[in-house]
């Protein structure tokens, strides 16, 4: 089964088990999105805080698929976000014998479709406080609403704040986000 094979299958559980579809887009209007604007991973080479990000995404050989027309919904760690994660373990997972485990940790930062913070936010409230999305890994993520910020508390608990969101692009969002998400 292929990546983008994948991501269709997950796409369609995502949207009977929490409501959210994917919002499907034409082969015209992905098109003339493009020519208008950047794609999930010409935004993230363009921020200058999300070169850790793209470098483990080339390592991981997820370009093509997150340059894709999707949509896809990527919570985006920044540099910050990485430097707190353990001395040495960036340098670890991007070596090619450790390409599955890092593959496994960026899709977990992906969900099929586009979601914005306000669809997100609907979901929470409508769940009584908090919702739980399955990302591009399979796994889960809980997102709550801390004052007027998402919070997002990956399968090992921690807990990463939503610092910027609804970057939009050509095939998607980013959120930008203060951590990792470590799955199980």
């Amino acid at each position: 089964m292929t990546l983008k094979t994948t991501l269709t299958a997950v796409a369609a559980a995502l949207a009977v088990t929490t409501g959210i579809a994917a919002i499907p887009v034409s082969a015209h209007s992905h098109k003339a999105a493009a020519a208008a604007s950047p794609n999930i991973v010409e935004v993230a080479m363009s921020t200058g805080v999300h070169n850790t990000l793209v470098a483990a995404v080339k390592a991981a050989g997820l370009v093509d698929t997150l340059s894709s027309p999707g949509p896809f919904t990527v919570f985006a760690p920044t540099d910050t976000a990485f430097a707190k994660l353990p001395a040495g373990t960036v340098a670890t997972l991007v070596k090619p014998e450790n390409k599955g485990t890092l593959t496994k940790i960026l899709t977990y930062h992906a969900v099929p479709g586009k979601v914005t913070a306000a669809d997100l936010t609907a979901l929470i409230n409508k769940h009584g406080g908090k919702a739980t999305i399955t990302t591009v890994a399979g796994e889960k993520l809980t997102a709550r609403l801390s004052g007027e910020t998402i919070v997002i508390t990956d399968a090992k608990g921690g807990a990463t704040a939503v610092t910027q969101a609804d970057v939009m692009t050509s095939n998607g969002v980013v959120h930008v986000t203060d951590g990792v998400f470590l799955p199980a």
